[in-house]
């Protein structure tokens, strides 16, 4: 069972690196080449985790650092689920959400929202099985990801 705790800054640049390399896995097949080497270059996460900080949660197992997720904007959204390819299936993800869960459910919201890009198969069937049913799916311009992108929202009553 994975060990949730806070995010350390000495720890950023590796969770950065997570980030990214999950990203990779799940997002950058979606988008433009010259967008996903751009992405690559200026590994966003760095910057986000830095902002974040402490907020950030961390999946660990064994000893390593194996996913994070956040609640960017401190509501009922979690905004960030990224868990490392080497690392898939030990149950980070999971744990990363339920921890999220709690701390919407602290903050008074009775339900949680998560948002999936649509062809994210696999982040989509784990929400699923985690007790997410899909409220809307749509295509809307990414301007991150300089792209259309199907995405999915989820919700989940806490």
């Amino acid at each position: 069972m994975p060990v949730i705790r806070s995010a350390m800054p000495h720890e950023l640049e590796a969770l950065a690196q997570i980030g990214l390399s999950a990203w990779c896995k799940g997002i950058k097949p979606l988008v433009p080449a010259s967008v996903a080497a751009k992405i690559e270059r200026r590994n966003p996460f760095l910057p986000f985790l830095r902002e974040l900080s402490s907020r950030v949660l961390i999946a660990e197992i064994a000893g390593e650092p194996a996913g994070l997720g956040a609640c960017e904007h401190e509501d009922d959204t979690i905004s960030d689920i990224w868990v490392a390819p080497a690392f898939e299936g030990r149950g980070a993800g999971s744990a990363l959400i339920a921890a999220l869960e709690a701390q919407i459910a602290e903050r008074g919201y009775t339900q949680a929202q998560i948002h999936v890009a649509a062809a994210n198969e696999r982040a989509l069937r784990l929400y699923q099985n985690l007790g997410y049913r899909q409220l809307w799916k749509k295509v809307a311009f990414d301007p991150v990801l300089e792209t259309d992108l199907e995405k999915i929202g989820l919700s989940k009553s806490l």
